[in-house]
């Protein structure tokens, strides 16, 4: 089973680049299904059910969310619709859609799971070791393959996780940051693992945002919420899994970089 999992998409430049390419990844790779993390495709913060089905209609199977999960209101109008979503797993108050999700493909079933890291985040949520373990234990023998997106700022939380869990999921797949990391790789009994598999927006910025209005905000205290430059060039950053039907474990992980020159 092959999987393409697109890093966080960023506003407009990031739907654009991953609508853009994805047929000709999905080919090149012999992808069978295709998860991507939206939680910033909106104006770079939250998701819209026009965006969700933009991406729906780009070829993506899946998406996952984060901690702007809820930033855009509208999305308690259709969460509970939206049967590719899946929303953090281990959140302290009560919200629409669910956690986990499975997927049937090619006759074999694929759980998503979207899981919060708490180290150096704001909001509260509930234990991710804890919440992961309750899922496992509750869903064991349901399905082979099992796919988490670590939305998570820490790489050793990340890291812990992954060894925690080491053989249970087919893969940990980080989220949150907006950079690549260059560590993926095999854990030693057969879990796919990456730190971050980065974003997909605009390339010539601060993680997908105009460079001078995250310097105003970050440096100088502005007010002001981060602008995005939709003429930039356009980042992918996304990773592929080659996963073992019947094991569930992870045969091959490697991350793909592609930058689209704008206009072109």
């Amino acid at each position: 089973m092959r999987i393409l999992f697109f890093g966080d998409i960023v506003g407009e430049p990031g739907r654009k680049a991953v609508s853009a390419n994805l047929e000709k990844l999905v080919e090149k790779y012999h992808i069978d299904f295709v998860i991507a993390n939206g939680e910033n495709a909106s104006h770079g913060k939250g998701l819209t059910e026009k965006n969700y089905l933009y991406l729906l209609n780009s070829g993506v199977n899946c998406v996952t969310l984060g901690n702007h999960y809820a930033s855009k209101e509208e999305i308690k109008d259709y969460i509970n619709d939206a049967d590719s979503l899946v929303r953090p797993l281990n959140l302290v108050n009560s919200f629409g859609g669910v956690g986990s999700r499975v997927f049937s493909v090619n006759g074999y079933k694929i759980r998503v799971t979207n899981l919060m890291g708490v180290a150096f985040m704001k909001e509260e949520y509930k234990n991710p070791y804890q919440s992961l373990r309750e899922l496992i234990d509750e869903h064991k023998g349901e399905e082979t393959i099992h796919i988490v997106d670590l939305h998570a700022e820490a790489t050793g939380e990340k890291m812990s996780l992954g060894y925690a869990f080491d053989g249970e999921v087919s893969a940990f797949i980080g989220t949150h940051t907006h950079v690549q990391t260059n560590d993926a790789r095999i854990l030693p009994k057969g879990t796919g693992f990456m730190s971050d598999v980065g974003m997909c927006g605009a390339y010539n910025g601060v993680l997908g945002f105009d460079s001078n209005s995250v310097i105003n905000k970050t440096l100088f205290g502005d007010s002001k919420p981060f602008t995005i430059n939709e003429k930039d060039d356009r980042l992918i950053n996304a990773c592929v899994l080659d996963i073992d039907e019947r094991s569930g474990l992870c045969r091959e992980i490697f991350p793909i970089k592609v930058v689209d020159v704008h206009g072109k």
